[in-house]
């Protein structure tokens, strides 16, 4: 009887988990999705150009985790859920772009939270389907990056984790620490909203303060010039 009651216990525990990472993931994938969406208004482009870029955003990172983790047919595209993000995400876009633009720099604010939140749930996803930590941490960069990089190439710009930003770096910050959490067997409710909150917030101070990754040249050599 008390096996039987830990077991169901332990039961509850992966429902109840399984179900804040899903929120975690479609809460990134909102988040995401407002970060293209504005983008591609910004960039006038028509109403399929504005949904197809919210899309790419919020769920290209993640197809491309599904595919390498063997997760088939990838959540972005076999769960509305995510394409209903995408689609709302448009919609506000596109009906309440001046209380959204009025936020300072509204895309890489919205592009700072679907950064933590990605990283986070992509790292953990692939450890739930038995992938190590290497992996993990990996592929949660690649679900927290993946989207941006292709909304950038989409609208003709140079992708940030290309701009000496720190932007792939506080995605490894946010899921190393989520991979440290998942195997010091901290798995409290809080564990993955602390470690999104540490890519955030680095990715937000980099923002306030500048902070940049270091470029090197070679000693005497000239600098090249944008028009050049």
């Amino acid at each position: 009887m008390r096996g039987g009651s830990v077991a169901e216990q332990g039961r509850r525990i992966g429902v109840n988990s399984h179900a804040a990472y899903l929120a975690l993931d479609l809460i990134g994938t909102f988040a995401f999705a407002i970060s293209g969406a504005v983008a591609a208004r910004q960039r006038r482009l028509d109403l399929f150009g504005i949904v197809s870029v919210a899309f790419m955003v919020a769920c290209g990172g993640g197809i491309v985790r599904d595919v390498c983790i063997g997760a088939i047919p990838p959540a972005g595209l076999s769960n509305w859920r995510y394409l209903a993000a995408a689609l709302l995400a448009s919609v506000i876009a596109i009906l309440a772009y001046a209380p959204v633009r009025r936020l300072r720099q509204p895309v890489l604010f919205f592009d700072a939270i679907g950064l933590g939140l990605f990283a986070v749930a992509g790292a953990q996803k692939t450890l739930s389907f038995g992938h190590n930590a290497e992996l993990a941490i990996l592929l949660g960069i690649v679900s927290a990056v993946g989207g941006g990089v292709m909304r950038d190439i989409a609208l003709s710009r140079l992708p940030a984790i290309l701009d000496r930003e720190i932007y792939a770096s506080a995605a490894l910050v946010g899921a190393s620490a989520q991979v440290l959490f998942s195997y010091a067997h901290w798995t409290q409710w809080w564990t993955p909203w602390l470690a999104t909150f540490l890519c955030v917030a680095i990715r937000l101070a980099s923002l306030r303060f500048g902070w940049r990754l270091p470029v090197f040249r070679r000693q005497g050599a000239s600098v090249i010039r944008d028009d050049e």
